[in-house]
């Protein structure tokens, strides 16, 4: 990852976006990262990994029901040691 100040990067904009295509560029203003300059695909990847949450009270009756039924596939089993650390 790269940090430029907003000064820099508005100077060198064309070089800061071919930048980005490789890693994040972070462009900073008074010293504080502001903005985040990606490509597109990265941003594509991170919003595909985006999750909506809310709270438990508004699952139906169904929904815990499935969630209590649920079982963890056999071949996964391995990945029981990361509860127990």
């Amino acid at each position: 990852m790269e940090t430029v100040s907003s000064a820099d990067f508005q100077k060198k904009i064309g070089h800061y976006q071919d930048r980005a295509l490789v890693a994040p560029v972070f462009v900073t203003r008074n010293g504080r990262e502001r903005l985040v300059l990606m490509s597109v695909d990265e941003f594509h990847r991170l919003k595909r990994l985006d999750r909506e949450s809310f709270p438990v009270s508004e699952l139906s009756a169904d929904d815990l029901a499935a969630i209590s039924a649920a079982k963890v596939p056999s071949q996964h089993a391995h990945l029981n040691k990361e509860l127990d650390g």
